[in-house]
């Protein structure tokens, strides 16, 4: 086959006048010669014009949309508009067929629903071309961030023993034959006989062996993909998604929100800088999008502009007694329009009272820290009894607008006495995290770390709505295609 050239750069170019090849699908033939091709380097199609007059006609039927072909021809400047360049075509190729009345991508709008029943092809699609575009960016920007910060990246394991958020939520790794599990005389099942030897499940976080590797590498992250048996079928949950989790030794809260913000204005410049094609594509589908809504639901700011917004402005910090007490008096609470009223300090914050704070009462991201101790994780480290006598500890959430939570976190206790106090009053099984525990035994220090939701990330940059359409193959309760 001939060397081909990607239509990204052949789009970009100033040099006219030259023979070029270029392989991708075809995405519209019209009036008999002008063929749209795409190879998938960018957004926007290539336009090559045929010959009709002295093209085999048979050849000329069998340019349908969805079609692979190879173009060879005259790079010349464009007289049409919407594009700069096109081919002359001197040769044509049909590398594979595409049966137009089978194929399911007709060159019309397709709605994003059925576009998740053809998840293997939607690819094919202007806009899961520049959702999955800004995704690579995405996840090359936190690896280039924590690299240039010395950080070491660590492969954490995916099949584990341990919960680490000590839900439960679950799925179990098992070679047991389902019909034939081997009990024990009291019924429970005998997990000695399984493949590991003991009860294991598909991680829900990398956060504790990351916080292993933190007390000899001082700083560290882990990316990978981690798994939550929730069923929930919202717009914000999936069954496997992927985190970002660093942890530093030696950081405390504070540092520790400086992190978090400083990566993710770091990664969303990236994106401005690295996608702009896409990001101006998808602003302009989301103002499409728009304009079927009433005036009140739509966005204040367009894709580029909350983007924008996000970098100029430092992101609102303050304790979560002091969102109890904006909340309690907010006017959805006071009219009784939250579905989940806010009465008293404790109550575990839900995404329309996160949305309120950061889109309504301070209109910029927010962090909250300093949660009741009652509604987090045993591994937080506990703060002195406030003034009321209330138990907290330094926890940190960053809200973002029209997501709700993107970030979680905590400084982690590193008193030996009071984490297994805590594990106790949690009833976490001290004998089974021996290892964890090792930390605190041996040379401990403070530490903190965050797990940052990697498809949340995606949906703010993105500007999608919901989450199923910003990764490959989503994983969601009764729905495991592909």
């Amino acid at each position: 086959m001939a060397k081909r050239t990607r239509i990204k750069d052949l789009l970009n170019t100033t040099e006219y006048n030259k023979q070029v090849t270029v392989m991708g699908w075809v995405r519209t033939f019209r009036n008999n010669q002008f063929i749209a091709i795409n190879d998938g380097s960018s957004i926007n199609n290539i336009q090559a014009v045929v010959d009709f007059n002295n093209t085999d006609e048979t050849l000329l039927k069998r340019l349908t949309t969805g079609a692979s072909v190879a173009v060879t021809g005259n790079l010349i400047e464009s007289l049409g508009k919407g594009q700069k360049v096109e081919i002359k075509v001197s040769s044509l190729e049909i590398i594979g067929d595409s049966d137009a009345e089978k194929f399911p991508l007709q060159p019309k709008k397709h709605s994003l629903e059925f576009l998740r029943e053809i998840a293997h092809l939607r690819f094919r699609t202007n806009t899961f071309n520049a959702v999955f575009k800004v995704r690579h960016a995405l996840a090359f920007a936190v690896h280039q961030f924590f690299n240039d910060k010395g950080f070491v990246y660590i492969h954490t394991p995916i099949i584990t023993a341990s919960d680490a958020e000590g839900a439960g939520e679950m799925f179990r790794v098992s070679t047991f034959d389902p019909d034939h599990v081997p009990r024990n005389e009291d019924g429970t099942v005998n997990y000695k006989e399984d493949f590991f030897g003991k009860a294991t499940n598909l991680t829900v976080s990398g956060q504790l062996e990351g916080e292993l590797a933190a007390m000899a590498f001082g700083d560290v992250y882990t990316f990978g993909p981690t798994f939550r048996a929730e069923n929930s079928n919202t717009t914000r949950h999936l069954a496997e998604f992927w985190m970002i989790e660093p942890e530093m030794a030696f950081y405390e809260l504070n540092d520790n929100m400086d992190l978090a913000e400083e990566l993710l204005k770091y990664v969303i410049r990236y994106a401005l800088d690295h996608c702009a094609d896409e990001l101006n594509f998808l602003k302009e589908r989301l103002l499409e999008e728009e304009k079927n809504k009433p005036q009140t639901e739509r966005s204040g700011l367009d894709l580029l502009s909350k983007l924008n917004f996000c970098l100029d402005h430092d992101f609102e910090r303050l304790t979560y007694t002091e969102a109890i007490s904006i909340l309690k008096s907010s006017k959805p609470n006071q009219k009784k329009q939250f579905k989940y009223l806010i009465d008293e300090w404790g109550a575990d914050l839900q995404s329309e009272h996160e949305r309120y704070l950061v889109e309504k009462h301070f209109k910029k991201p927010v962090i909250l820290t300093n949660y009741p101790a009652d509604i987090k994780s045993f591994y937080m480290r506990s703060n002195e009894l406030d003034e009321q006598g209330r138990k907290t500890v330094r926890a940190m959430d960053i809200l973002f607008p029209g997501i709700g939570e993107i970030v979680g976190g905590s400084q982690r206790e590193e008193r030996l006495d009071i984490l297994e106090q805590r594990m106790d009053e949690m009833h976490i099984p001290k004998e089974e995290m021996s290892w964890y525990l090792d930390t605190r035994r041996f040379g401990s220090a403070p530490h903190a770390g965050f797990g940052l939701g990697f498809e949340r990330l995606v949906l703010f940059v993105t500007g999608m709505t919901n989450i199923r359409d910003v990764i490959p193959f989503p994983r969601t309760p009764k729905n495991a295609e592909f």
